[in-house]
């Protein structure tokens, strides 16, 4: 399942090398939702991996983002004990606003003098 929410971001945490294979990075944004002349506030924590872990780079505290996330659920057993945990998987972040979305923008080679058409 795919899903977008705009919000506030409230902190970011460095990249962390769980394992061999796996890296994460984690951040959290701060929504903001009025229901009869009352605001509600809510801190999401988002988890971004492998090489989305970089996506993050552009943006600073403070920047309103939009996030384009995926709800991902595991069951997890333990000594006959069984859990269920639900991370919110990031995999696309992009100012809110005229900005330009820093962490979707190609990058393009600059055109050499062999480039010209002229």
């Amino acid at each position: 399942m795919n899903f977008e929410i705009s919000g506030t971001l409230v902190d970011s945490f460095d990249a962390v090398q769980v394992s061999d294979r796996f890296r994460k990075r984690e951040f959290v944004i701060e929504t903001k939702e009025e229901n009869n002349s009352m605001e509600f506030k809510e801190l999401l924590k988002f988890q971004l991996t492998q090489d989305r872990c970089d996506l993050l780079d552009p943006f600073q505290v403070n920047d309103e983002i939009s996030v384009s996330f995926r709800l991902k659920g595991r069951r997890w057993e333990r000594d006959g004990k069984v859990s269920y945990f639900t991370n919110l998987e990031a995999w696309r972040l992009q100012r809110v606003g005229n900005a330009a979305p820093d962490s979707q923008v190609e990058e393009r080679p600059t055109p050499t003098d062999d480039d010209i058409p002229f």
